[in-house]
């Protein structure tokens, strides 16, 4: 995606050091920061931190750890105990989203039949980047197959202004190219359909409020954000003509793990006969776990991140408090919105019933491997 006329990617290989760069996201949208990631120290941090964040491209992240890891080895020796140990702090980093497990396990698989350092180097680096390109097309694929979906809607509308409600981001800046959740979105500008996106803020980081804005106004598409709790109103009065959303880890039988928050809208839309979509790349969905509220870890973050709100002011960006001192705080990341308040799914695949029997339809290899 291109940022004020230049192509731009939140994570990419440097050739020249050799290291691995992302975008800051906790400094969007005031500023544009990047970080060089050297040791898997730093992946943990950046993945932790925030400093990235969306299922793919912390998958993404998780994939540079492993090369990273093999280049500071302990005397230039990746040996296999050393990379699973490795491996295993990477994979810790946030339990919800299941693109991390699966990338760093896909990277580790690379080396196993390697036992020179130089060769063990290059080809967890060349696997990163591959998942890279993959998750891009994936993404590319979803806007496509997402676009009939808006189409539809402009049909609908005899050509008027489609109205899209999102949560969280699930742009480009969560992913590495088009975005999940807004890559039919791109698509459908991208092909001079009228759409206007309502941003949810979502709290606590404001994701929406920071990121998704920030893309959606850097591609010139007509938003508005919105609080978190307007969702339902709008669709009330005929304001939103359909949801997409991400998602951080889906079930195959299709229960939906997202940002905090995206259950209810699921409820708003189901009540108010608005289609409620999730976009997401085949790497996101588990196929082991069945029931999503019953066994998706849910991640309880720093209720420091409830507490205070971060912003630019006069004096630049800075934290405030917001409730009393003494007030402790729940911070819980994620929800799971059950597969029966899910229109569909959007994949690189193509777009497809929330059930196991659809799911797996769509990827018939993965019933032969679960």
């Amino acid at each position: 995606m291109k940022v004020d006329g230049k192509h731009t990617r939140p994570i990419w290989f440097d050739p020249e050091s050799r290291d691995v760069n992302v975008i800051d996201q906790r400094a969007l949208p005031h500023e544009l920061v990047v970080l060089e990631m050297q040791t898997v120290d730093d992946v943990i941090f950046a993945i932790k931190e925030m400093v990235v964040r969306g299922a793919p491209l912390i998958g993404i992240t998780g994939a540079y750890g492993v090369y990273l890891a093999l280049k500071n080895a302990p005397d230039g020796k990746a040996d296999a105990d050393y990379r699973q140990s490795e491996c295993e702090r990477i994979r810790s980093a946030r339990p919800t989203a299941v693109n991390l497990a699966w990338a760093v396990d896909r990277v580790l698989q690379k080396l196993d039949m390697l036992t020179d350092q130089d060769d063990l180097l290059e080809a967890a680096r060349i696997e990163a980047g591959a998942i890279a390109e993959e998750e891009a097309d994936n993404c590319r694929q979803i806007g496509l197959h997402g676009l009939r979906l808006v189409e539809a809607a402009s049909r609908r509308k005899d050509g008027e202004t489609v109205n899209i409600l999102t949560h969280c981001n699930a742009g480009w800046l969560a992913t590495i190219e088009y975005g999940t959740a807004t890559a039919p979105i791109y698509v459908a500008h991208e092909e001079g359909l009228k759409v206007h996106v309502w941003v949810d803020e979502t709290r606590p980081l404001n994701q929406g409020a920071r990121l998704t804005a920030w893309e959606l106004g850097k591609a010139g598409i007509p938003h508005t954000v919105i609080t978190d709790n307007a969702g339902g109103h709008l669709m009330q009065h005929g304001l939103v003509d359909l949801v997409i959303v991400g998602t951080d880890r889906t079930t195959h039988t299709g229960d939906v793990a997202n940002k905090i928050g995206t259950y209810l809208k699921a409820l708003a839309a189901k009540d108010n006969q608005i289609p409620f979509y999730v976009a997401l790349p085949s790497s996101t969905f588990d196929w082991q776990l069945r029931d999503g509220v019953g066994e998706i870890p849910i991640e309880e973050r720093d209720p420091d991140e409830i507490r205070y709100v971060q912003g630019r002011g006069d004096d630049g960006i800075r934290s405030v408090l917001l409730p009393p001192q003494d007030s402790p705080a729940g911070n819980y990341a994620f929800d799971v919105t059950p597969a029966r308040l899910v229109s569909a799914f959007i994949t690189e695949r193509g777009v497809c019933q929330a059930s196991e029997e659809a799911i797996r339809g769509l990827f018939p290899e993965k019933v032969r491997r679960s």
